[in-house]
């Protein structure tokens, strides 16, 4: 089914890359619709400031949605869109706790950090079609943290899949130092490219397989070195002499 994107950044820069980046992460996007501020969001969403959005016919897959707006906050909007049927993404420059919490207790599927690179940002769009959350490395670590230690906000969150991202860290979590010996030599190539600095299309290239199966080695490199970036799977390789 084509994918239908709505995205709601007030600033044209923000909202190019953002258009670019769903574009590398869906082939099969229909249309992508831009919006500089609530009220727009709305009009093309149909509802009035207050209300609730409506799914039409014809509704959108797929919203992108920026905190600080000239005319409100995206919390308003995450919250009017609680009826409708799509996977909505908090894409931002916050990473703090006063933004984050409120905006999965409104609703929001994934959150996002701007300030990400590109392919970063690819790689977690398109964890929608494996149906895992789409969260930053540094967010998913910030949650991994918070539960961890226990703070309030841990029994007061809406919606369930911020915890469920962080669960399977908590469950595989294993010292380092033996969990790098059970690397396949697949895994162990794919980590010397990512060390390296390739992203995971010139990775497929270089190794002749499909983007989505070194994805899956990704995954699994992260896992059995319990890390959530690359930068740490690269510092820990280089650190323990696997590349």
């Amino acid at each position: 089914m084509a994918v239908k994107v709505l995205i709601l950044e007030d600033n044209p820069v923000a909202r190019g890359f953002l258009c670019r980046v769903v574009r590398e992460s869906f082939s099969d996007v229909s249309s992508i619709t831009e919006a500089g501020d609530l009220d727009a969001a709305r009009r093309l969403l149909g509802h009035a400031a207050g209300g609730k959005a409506a799914p039409t016919d014809d509704p959108y897959q797929l919203i992108l949605v920026d905190l600080e707006l000239p005319d409100g906050s995206g919390l308003e909007l995450l919250t009017e869109l609680a009826n409708y049927p799509a996977t909505r993404i908090v894409t931002t420059l916050y990473s703090d706790d006063d933004h984050l919490f409120p905006a999965l207790q409104c609703g929001a599927d994934g959150y996002l950090l701007k300030e990400d690179r590109f392919e970063v940002l690819v790689e977690e769009l398109q964890k929608i079609v494996r149906g895992q959350p789409p969260l930053s490395p540094a967010i998913a670590r910030r949650l991994l943290t918070h539960f961890r230690s226990g703070d309030g906000h841990g029994n007061g969150l809406g919606h369930p899949q911020a915890p469920q991202a962080a669960a399977p860290a908590v469950a595989t979590a294993a010292p380092a130092a033996l969990d790098h010996e059970r690397l396949t030599p697949r895994e162990s190539e794919v980590l010397t490219y990512l060390s390296k600095g390739f992203t995971i299309k010139e990775i497929a290239s270089l190794m002749g397989i499909k983007w989505f199966t070194v994805n899956d080695h990704i995954k699994s490199i992260y896992k059995k070195l319990n890390v959530s970036s690359r930068a740490e799977a690269a510092v820990l390789a280089s650190k323990q002499g696997l590349v």
